[in-house]
């Protein structure tokens, strides 16, 4: 047994995973306010990572300019898309806003694909070391990066339901959008905020995973991999939402390790989280922390 291989995956699995937590936060944080499953938010990490690249190759701005220009961007975008796709779609069945997300997501494909083309490309060197010596472990910059921001956004995401008035109005938005209009909420500046935050949380993801692996089109399969993160936590659950990410990250690196030493059947890395997906849905619907609604006849 390759222990040296075996704990890098570990460490990869886990750094991975808080990715796919924060990714996974911003399917929970647009769920439990609007009552919507967001089927374009991979394209939200490719948008955020091809708007970054652009503004650091074409524009030659140093990266602690272009980055949170990216965001700004971001948080733009999302309020746009929500008012003007999103928002006269209030009030109609679920399944015709999901199929809307669904067309979007492919729209935003077709749309990066005809401007940026389908080739990969490589971000420019953005730290001074590309990747640091931990215990004998090669680890990316990036991803150390990523770990801190990442645990940043999650006591963020924290402070900012239980404490502040947004993240109080979003989960009284989420309980009953009706008894929220009427202690004063306004429902609508609910879900801009909703989408806004989802669009840099995910931008954010998006970069640091196309520092480390380049931006291609297919940066946006990792929001399709996200969603056993969702299902395994719960869709309506922040907490669920982290170690949904870690557990994954983890198992699909773990899957990788088991099959490259005694299974042998390839493509294990990809493949392991649906079987996952699988299973949960036929154990426990509504995740580990997920709420179940309880209808009476």
């Amino acid at each position: 047994m390759n222990f040296e291989l075996f704990t890098q995956l570990l460490i990869n699995g886990l750094i991975v995973g808080t990715l796919y937590g924060v990714v996974a936060m911003c399917f929970v944080l647009i769920y439990k306010s609007t009552q919507i499953v967001n089927f374009a938010q991979g394209e939200f990490l490719l948008i955020g990572a091809w708007t970054c690249w652009a503004l650091l190759v074409h524009f030659e701005l140093p990266f602690y300019v272009g980055f949170p220009i990216t965001l700004a961007f971001m948080a733009v975008f999302g309020i746009l898309l929500q008012m003007v796709v999103l928002r006269p779609l209030i009030g109609e069945p679920i399944i015709s806003v999901i199929m809307v997300t669904i067309g979007l997501s492919m729209f935003f494909q077709s749309l990066i694909s005809w401007i940026f083309g389908g080739y990969t490309k490589s971000f420019p060197p953005v730290f001074d070391t590309q990747s640091v010596n931990i215990g004998g472990l090669q680890i990316e910059t990036a991803y150390i990066m990523s770990i801190i921001v990442s645990l940043i956004i999650m006591v963020g995401f924290y402070i900012f339901f239980k404490h502040s008035r947004m993240g109080l109005a979003m989960r009284a938005t989420a309980f009953n959008q009706q008894i929220a209009q009427s202690l004063g909420i306004s429902v609508k500046h609910v879900f801009a905020a909703a989408w806004a935050i989802s669009a840099v949380v995910s931008a954010l993801a998006g970069v640091v995973i196309g520092m480390v692996n380049g931006v291609s089109s297919a940066l946006s399969f990792f929001g399709i991999k996200v969603f056993p993160v969702v299902i395994l936590g719960g869709l309506d659950s922040i907490v669920g939402a982290i170690v949904g990410g870690l557990t994954i990250g983890v198992l699909e690196n773990m899957a990788e390790f088991f099959d490259s030493q005694w299974l042998h059947l390839g493509n294990m890395y990809n493949i392991a989280p649906f079987y996952a997906l699988v299973i949960i849905l036929m154990i426990k619907p509504y995740g580990l922390f997920g709420t179940k609604d309880i209808e009476r006849i």
